[in-house]
């Protein structure tokens, strides 16, 4: 397995988009739709065998299935898997398989509102500055909008902060999912799991009421899963997030204050900074982007795929922006004291870096340095 495909350097042409090597790619789409046909030759068959004329009209039926070798499996000894097989006494003619089209309720989500309170700057990309108040049960809020600015002006998105929308609450699950560059919004409160899901270039800002009598470093923010898929943009929270921060993260800036169990986990791109302590297992499976850990305990990290490092100028430089950067969005008391006394928390952070990510940048740039083939370089960096 060569685990590249986040470097662009895909030998067998599949996950580039780079000509040289989707010449390598052999396949054709009439090799796919032969496989199917073959498929679908298949279940006719098996389909006849059980007196069927179509899927629909097997869907339902437990009592065909064959499942003596799967009850007999020494695996499943002790196991009741009746009530999984049981099939219910319904009216002659009732339908066994869905016939009515789910609700989901999308009529009355709130980025309806945001999407008819942001018209001019998705028609014409005029600034727009919303205050408004978010409750748990608001899901996957901007992504609706998202999708509607998306739609108008493309993958390039609108200038950032063009749609700034301050929420004050507890909003629902995946707040800001997906949010493409142009977006901002800003969080007065917590958020549940899977805040900025698959963030695609737009800024997410969560912090807790000034009103609020706790230490925002020492309590929990937002839920799991934070940044999930995030291919670019920026998180700020100013707090403490749970498990799974910034899975397989390909190109978002993420700052925190505290993460759980798995952080970092197949992150692939983008850069962490994490201004407290890590759970168990940070940096499983990492194999790009880079981690900047404030007083790392070491003994939590999964060094299969990383080193840990010290900072060079170029770290300093990147690091000092972010932490400046959250104050601005946060106004961190933890950013606030390291930049007060910057040059004594610098010896603090530590550089969680990639192996293999590594040694491709290195002969990336050296090949830039040299004049050679950078695609060349960085194919013979990966197989190394």
């Amino acid at each position: 397995m060569m685990r590249v495909c986040h470097l662009d350097t895909c030998p067998v042409g599949v996950a580039t988009q780079n000509p040289a090597l989707r010449e390598k790619f052999s396949g054709k789409a009439d090799y796919v739709v032969n496989f199917f046909e073959f498929i679908a030759q298949e279940v006719r068959e098996y389909l006849a065998a059980l007196g069927f004329r179509s899927i629909a009209e097997a869907v339902g039926h437990a009592e065909l299935l064959d499942t003596r070798d799967a009850v007999d499996h020494w695996k499943a000894e002790g196991l009741d898997l009746s009530p999984i097989f049981e099939v219910p006494d319904i009216e002659p003619g009732a339908a066994r398989h869905q016939v009515v089209e789910q609700d989901h309720g999308l009529d009355s989500a709130l980025d309806n509102t945001l999407i008819q309170l942001a018209e001019g700057a998705l028609r014409s990309g005029d600034r727009v500055t919303l205050d408004l108040p978010v409750r748990n049960v608001n899901r996957t809020v901007g992504t609706m909008l998202g999708h509607e600015l998306t739609k108008q002006w493309g993958g390039e998105g609108l200038p950032d902060d063009t749609i700034d929308i301050r929420f004050t609450g507890t909003a629902g699950q995946a707040f800001g999912a997906f949010v493409p560059k142009g977006i901002t919004l800003r969080l007065t409160g917590d958020g549940n799991d899977y805040v900025g899901k698959g963030l695609s270039g737009g800024r997410i800002v969560v912090r807790p009421p000034e009103s609020a009598p706790i230490v925002a470093e020492d309590h929990i923010i937002a839920g799991n899963v934070i940044g999930y898929g995030a291919t670019g943009g920026e998180l700020f929270l100013r707090g403490k997030v749970g498990e799974r921060f910034c899975v397989r993260n390909s190109g978002a800036l993420a700052v925190v204050e505290g993460v759980g169990d798995h952080g970092c986990e197949y992150m692939t791109g983008g850069r962490v900074v994490v201004l407290g302590s890590t759970g168990r297992n940070f940096a499983a499976g990492m194999s790009g982007g880079v981690a900047y850990v404030l007083d790392l305990d070491q003994g939590r990290v999964n060094g299969e795929m990383v080193d840990l490092e010290g900072l060079d100028e170029d770290d300093v430089e990147v690091l000092l922006e972010a932490v400046e950067r959250h104050y601005t969005e946060t106004d961190s008391a933890v950013a606030h004291a390291l930049l007060t006394d910057w040059e004594t928390a610098l010896p603090r952070f530590t550089k969680v870096m990639p192996k293999d990510y590594k040694r491709v940048l290195q002969a990336r740039a050296a090949a830039e340095r040299d004049g050679r083939d950078v695609n060349e370089a960085i194919m013979e960096a990966a197989h190394g």
